[in-house]
Parts: C-alpha cells; structure tokens; sequence
C-alpha cells in the first residue's frame, strides 16, 4: 500500500489543475494534435470534440442547492487523481462533473495526470485489466489511503456498455452515437449522484 501512495504521490508531482487541463486541451485542438503515446488524426478530432463538450459541460451542469449543501457541509480532507487523456470521450462528459462537485468543498483538491505519462499509477488502478479512463482516485490525506476509485463511466452508462457486450461481443459505432446521446440527456447527474454515493 506504501508503495501506491509512493507512485500517487509521484504522479501529483506533474498533476494540473482542471483549468490547466482545460488550457492543455484547448492548445492541443488549436495545434490540431492530441495527448498520449499515440498521434493520430483521429484522436486530434476526438480531442477538438472534446474540448467543445468541456466548454458546454462547464456552462450547463447543474448541481442541486441541495447537494451543494450537503457536499460543502461534509468533514472531507481528499485528493481527486483523475487519470486521463485528451482524446477521451468519457472523460470530456464527466471530469466537467468532478470538477463541479469538488468545487463545493475545499476539503477536495481536484488534481488531473495523463495515463501515458502516468504508467506505474495507471497499471495500479486498471479496470478489468484494461488502462480505461478517465479513472477517479480518491486519496484520503489525513491516513494517505485510497478511500474510493471512480470510472470510467457512471453507473448507467456503464451498465449500458456491459448489456451491450453481452449481447454483441463488442462496442459498435452506432453504440458509442447512443453512449454520447445518453450523456448529453443525463447531463451529469448520474455521476453527482454516484459521487455523492462514495463520499457520504
């Protein structure tokens, strides 16, 4: 466990800011590239989408009075790691959340590294094997211990992707055009509602 907290904290070494992440990918788009190990023109495009997506995300996400209560009220002395890339579709829809959700309490510190840059962290925390993202750490400071991990996606939408494999084997293209249509309907939420779930 020493040695995880050891590479958590090597990593936040080079963390950013939300903004400064916002700054990063907004560059990327103008210089028509991408983040990660591998540049191609099609995650250039991803990452051009994604920017666009952070910038709606970041004027129309909506947090209940009620949990901005509840959330800015909490006992929380936490540090966010939030694994991600550029070209990322899931995390352009809900690192925007994470962001508004740790705004509520100045007890989060929303940190965010790239899982290219990040190997030794991103092989601790893989998803079924797999280096997905975007992948939420929650570090507790006071006892320097993972308390939670979030990701890649919310409940439902994660629900959707392993119904979905189930039946089909595999992600199809008009899949993923269904993912992006329920977030755009979901709007956050149910990653406020999950989140909500791992700090109460």
């Amino acid at each position: 466990m020493t040695q995880q907290i050891d590479i958590i904290k090597e990593s936040l070494k080079h963390s950013m800011t939300y903004q400064q992440y916002r700054e990063v990918v907004n560059h990327l788009t103008i210089e028509n590239s991408n983040s990660g190990n591998e540049k191609t023109e099609v995650l250039a495009n991803y990452t051009m989408l994604n920017d666009r997506r952070m910038k709606r995300w970041d004027k129309t996400v909506k947090v209940s009075e009620d949990i901005k209560m509840n959330v800015a009220k909490k006992d929380i002395n936490q540090t966010w790691v939030v694994l991600t890339e550029s070209w990322c579709g899931d995390a352009a829809h809900v690192i925007p959340v994470l962001h508004k959700i740790a705004e509520l309490n100045s007890g989060i510190q929303l940190r965010l590294v790239l899982r290219d840059e990040n190997e030794l962290l991103m092989n601790e925390f893989l998803t079924n094997g797999g280096k997905s993202i975007p992948k939420l750490i929650m570090v507790d400071n006071n006892t320097e211990t993972v308390v939670n991990t979030y990701g890649p996606r919310p409940s439902e939408a994660t629900k959707m992707v392993n119904d979905f494999k189930a039946d089909h084997g595999t992600l199809t293209a008009e899949f993923k055009e269904d993912l992006q249509r329920w977030y755009n309907k979901d709007k956050g939420q149910n990653v406020i509602k999950d989140i909500l779930e791992l700090i109460d």
